[in-house]
């Protein structure tokens, strides 16, 4: 018998709404290049409100509202201090070192957040040494697990950097389920920085597109950056209509979400050959690590079940929830974990 396929590579896989097919359809729209399309005006002014800045700017992808946001705040040959692992690096292949000039400084960072006394040690002022930037920061910090970062911990981040002159970013792509993780609202979470990137198509459910925010002046200038990377959509309303509904009803979901993470990580923990940090699911996504066999045989097995994760190497594993996640399909992903990885400790140990 087939089964329905159970996909936790990520929260961007969701499929459109009824609703939201509803709303592309109907969109009110406008050459948004020009600034006319009504359907992308509201939607820019709808998330600035509620993340606490003056404007907004929508954008196809995540990745390239850090990196117009890292264009307007970087001069060429300046430094950009980064927690290890962050997006703005890892997967966003080279692009501030293209697009800006500018180059990354690691500060150490457990589950994502850097100790304030690392970020002030790297700012570096002009002479002989590349001056800094910009400091960025990921809420939540996707290659540390999810992992949220305490508000006031942030806080004291940038304190330093206002000290010493220096803007801060956030990149927030799960802003929204920081905000619900830590029992406030988008805009605590944005408080303090100057720009912010918030996605809309992973845990919301949008099919495309994120909000650059910041000052009128920021996202005047962030706009012609846009227009540079070819990121000027015209009638974009009918992707905005879409981001609008899931604005309007998706943080409520992701409370769900995390509980079904949670779930999926305890049930992980007593699967043959995986570990588990369970304080580091604080949201919806699962790390995992595998011994005795390799995380993509485990997820090669998994798929031909239709249970799909990604292997992030040979000996680590990533699940994410989303909203079109139920409980059945967890309860199944743990069936077919279960079994697959069995089979394969089985295999290794003969």
């Amino acid at each position: 018998m087939s089964r329905v396929p159970v996909d936790l590579r990520s929260d961007t896989v969701t499929k459109p709404t009824a609703e939201m097919r509803r709303a592309m359809a109907e969109a009110e729209v406008g050459d948004d290049v020009y600034g006319e399309d009504p359907t992308v005006n509201r939607l820019e002014a709808a998330v600035a409100e509620m993340a606490g800045f003056e404007a907004g700017l929508f954008v196809p992808s995540g990745t390239m509202g850090n990196q117009v946001a890292l264009a307007v705040h970087v001069g060429r040959g300046y430094e950009v201090i980064v927690p290890e692992g962050a997006h703005v690096y890892e997967y966003e292949p080279g692009s501030m070192a293209v697009i800006s000039g500018a180059l990354p400084r690691f500060v150490k960072a457990p589950r994502g957040l850097p100790d304030p006394a690392d970020v002030a040690a790297s700012i570096r002022g002009p002479g002989h040494q590349a001056p800094t930037g910009l400091v960025v920061l990921e809420n939540t910090h996707n290659t540390a697990g999810g992992t949220v970062l305490p508000l006031e911990a942030v806080s004291d981040i940038q304190a330093v950097a206002r000290e010493r002159g220096v803007p801060v970013h956030l990149d927030g792509a799960r802003a929204f389920n920081a905000a619900s993780a830590l029992g406030t609202d988008v805009a605590a979470v944005c408080a303090g920085f100057d720009t912010a990137s918030l996605c809309l198509s992973k845990g919301l459910g949008a099919p495309v597109g994120t909000v650059v925010v910041g000052t009128r002046e920021h996202v005047a200038e962030a706009h012609r950056y846009r227009k540079l990377l070819g990121g000027g959509m015209r009638q974009a309303g009918v992707l905005a209509a879409a981001c609008l509904v899931a604005l309007r009803d998706g943080p409520a979901r992701l409370a769900a979400d995390h509980a079904r993470a949670r779930r999926l990580a305890e049930g992980l923990s007593g699967v043959a050959g995986v570990s588990v940090d369970l304080e580091s699911v604080q949201t919806n996504i699962v790390y995992f690590r595998v011994s005795g066999y390799s995380a993509v045989d485990l997820a090669r097995a998994c798929a031909r079940e239709g249970v799909h994760f990604n292997a992030m190497g040979p000996a680590r594993g990533r699940l994410v929830t989303h909203h079109q996640v139920g409980d059945s399909d967890i309860d199944l992903a743990l069936d077919v974990l279960a079994a697959a990885a069995d089979g394969l400790a089985t295999s290794a140990a003969a």
